[in-house]
């Protein structure tokens, strides 16, 4: 950790920023796909192509190859869904991340450098859900420099911006497939305390999950 830096955005750390959002956001893709084939609905789309084709076309090939096709729909379906996530947020907090975050209040971005060069991100800001929360988000690390703790610091970084303004707790959204942030946000004492399907219609269906965590700063705040 000798050679890292937590500090402020700078309007040139814009294109760095962008890259290590898109990265770690596609990262997820695998993993998506992956819980997209564990659902029963897809499960049961699958079988009944297979089956029915066996039985109308009395051959192993065609139904294999349905599935086969399907399969890399539903792939693609994942990887769009990613795209239209990462292109919206590129259009709109992190086209303009000193507007945004720096210059409202109780809002920051600071982002993690080593070398000169910026591998970690992370932001917050006042929660619209939790008037006394700050909201930690855009948190990601490059690949190569995980495992050095850099995580940990930006965590801790938030949480003492947090603590500093007078805010009770930090509170974050992750979602099923990001099961590496689970495990980080409660090894630094988040608490997972609510568990909810995204609203749209699509994410209903295969059952993708956001959890939220919270980080109490004040031991004392009554438990929601």
């Amino acid at each position: 950790m000798a050679s890292i830096q937590i500090r402020k955005y700078r309007d040139d750390d814009s294109e760095a920023v962008k890259e290590i959002f898109t990265l770690g956001m596609s990262e997820h893709v695998p993993s998506s796909f992956m819980h997209l084939l564990k659902q029963p609905v897809t499960q049961m789309v699958l079988m009944c192509t297979f089956c029915a084709l066996m039985t109308s076309s009395k051959s192993f090939l065609l139904p294999i190859l349905a599935v086969t096709l399907l399969l890399a729909a539903a792939r693609q379906f994942v990887v769009y869904m990613f795209s239209r996530y990462i292109d919206t947020s590129l259009r709109k907090d992190l086209n303009n991340i000193g507007e945004t975050y720096l210059k409202q209040k109780d809002s920051c971005f600071w982002v993690a450098e080593s070398e000169g060069r910026v591998v970690g991100t992370v932001a917050c800001l006042p929660s619209e859900r939790a008037p006394e929360c700050l909201e930690l988000k855009r948190m990601s690390v490059r690949r190569s420099h995980r495992g050095m703790g850099i995580a940990k610091a930006l965590c801790r970084t938030v949480a003492d911006f947090t603590r500093d303004r007078g805010y009770a707790a930090v509170v974050l959204y992750t979602s099923v497939v990001q099961t590496d942030a689970q495990k980080l946000y409660e090894h630094m004492g988040y608490e997972k305390i609510r568990e909810f399907v995204v609203p749209e219609l699509v994410a209903k269906i295969i059952n993708f999950t956001l959890f939220e965590y919270k980080l109490y700063l004040q031991r004392d705040e009554k438990r929601d």
